[in-house]
């Protein structure tokens, strides 16, 4: 008996070429070939196309929204200005126009001043008429009484003589002139912070009117002056003289140098100097000793002596200092 065909589920139809190879096997044809109806036919799989909607037109704008983003990212941007000479230029002019810059001269007395000092000899009072009015108007220009005792002063001192010092050494090694502390039973000198400290001679060199001193109190913080050779020195040269003129100070005066290998005799004519820098920046009595100096703050000679062809012991624009190299000397110092 044949038995009746098993149908499977799937919708796969044959060719004819395998209907007919499955008859001569005796398997059962293909529904189409027993004259099955196209209705018996299992329907192919229909595919589903992509149809917009709300979510997809959302995902759409914000993949559009990153790729502008991106690309605008993406874009080089142009790089900062390179600065040209004449922006430089501008900029250099535009800053001195609207600051005010030190001169020169200003810059070089704040580099000299901490080691600049007021340098006080001591002696006997003389009872002499002309030693009282000489200590009455001292005492007046302080403003003091005219009979007023002098401060720190034992009985019987009195002031000699006001000059300036500059401290070459920090241990309180300082130069001056020899004849602002010569015959001084006692020398004072007053620090930029305002110490005052007893000092004593520890060398002179009278040839050049110089003394060294070694103060017994120094500052904690005391800077030394920077010394600088004058062999390259030229008239023409800008310099500035810091003293105590008349004890008042610490004063600046800036000129130039007048000429070089000087020599001086003082009024009295009891000494000549030479190779003396002659300067024209103001110096008066209390100037003495006291440095000259460069742009830079460097010491170049210390100030000695003025002339004045008068009896008045003024400045009229001609000032002497003794070189470094020499004053250097005095000190030990090796020569440059």
């Amino acid at each position: 008996m044949r038995r009746p065909g098993v149908y499977s589920h799937s919708p796969r139809t044959l060719p004819p070429a395998a209907d007919e190879a499955a008859e001569r096997a005796g398997a059962p044809a293909s529904p189409e070939a027993i004259g099955a109806g196209p209705a018996l036919q299992a329907a192919p799989a229909k595919k589903t196309g992509w149809q917009p909607g709300r979510r997809s037109f959302a995902m759409l704008v914000v993949l559009s929204a990153a790729l502008v983003t991106g690309a605008a990212l993406w874009v080089p941007r142009p790089g900062p200005k390179a600065l040209t000479q004449k922006d430089i230029d501008a900029a250099v002019l535009r800053t001195l126009q609207t600051n005010t810059l030190p001169s020169p001269a200003a810059k070089a007395a704040d580099i000299i001043r901490p080691s600049v000092v007021r340098v006080v000899s001591y002696g006997e009072e003389k009872n002499t008429p002309e030693a009282k009015i000489q200590k009455r108007g001292r005492n007046m220009a302080k403003g003091k009484p005219p009979e007023a005792p002098n401060d720190g002063v034992a009985p019987g001192e009195v002031e000699r003589g006001v000059g300036t010092g500059v401290v070459i050494v920090d241990k309180g090694v300082i130069l001056t002139n020899l004849h602002v502390v010569a015959g001084a039973d006692k020398i004072k000198v007053t620090f930029f912070d305002g110490l005052e400290a007893v000092a004593t001679i520890t060398g002179v060199q009278p040839e050049n009117d110089l003394a060294v001193l070694q103060a017994q109190k120094i500052p904690d913080d005391l800077i030394p002056a920077t010394m600088r050779s004058t062999a390259d020195l030229r008239p023409g040269d800008q310099v500035a003289a810091v003293g105590f003129p008349f004890g008042i100070g610490p004063s600046v005066s800036a000129g130039v140098v007048s000429g070089l290998k000087r020599s001086f005799r003082s009024p009295e004519g009891k000494q000549e100097l030479g190779n003396l820098i002659q300067f024209d920046a103001a110096a008066n009595p209390g100037n003495s000793g006291g440095p000259l100096i460069n742009m830079d703050g460097e010491v170049l000679g210390i100030v000695t002596a003025i002339l004045n062809p008068t009896q008045q012991r003024t400045f009229i624009g001609i000032g002497f200092a003794v070189p470094i190299e020499n004053a250097a000397s005095a000190a030990g110092s090796p020569p440059f």
